[in-house]
């Protein structure tokens, strides 16, 4: 499952962050790292970008980006 298969409301645990070299580091930079929670707030109007909180800030993030980082889904 990827953070763009999350629902609003939901949560998750990274396990892997994917993508090109670029784009890898600039999500890791970002705080997107193996074992953090993350949680979808909301969707834009027309679903992309969704914000994310994590680490205690909110994150703006492309589907085409959260569809490279995988999670394991908290129940």
């Amino acid at each position: 499952m990827t953070i763009k298969d999350l629902q609003i409301g939901k949560s998750g645990i990274v396990e892997t962050v994917g993508g090109e070299k670029v784009l890898r580091r600039r999500l890791l930079d970002m705080g997107i790292t193996p074992g953090t929670t993350v949680t979808v707030k909301k969707a834009a109007p027309m679903g992309d970008p969704i914000e994310l909180l994590l680490r205690g800030y909110v994150l703006s993030l492309r589907l085409q980006d959260a569809e490279k980082i995988t999670i394991k889904e908290i129940q």
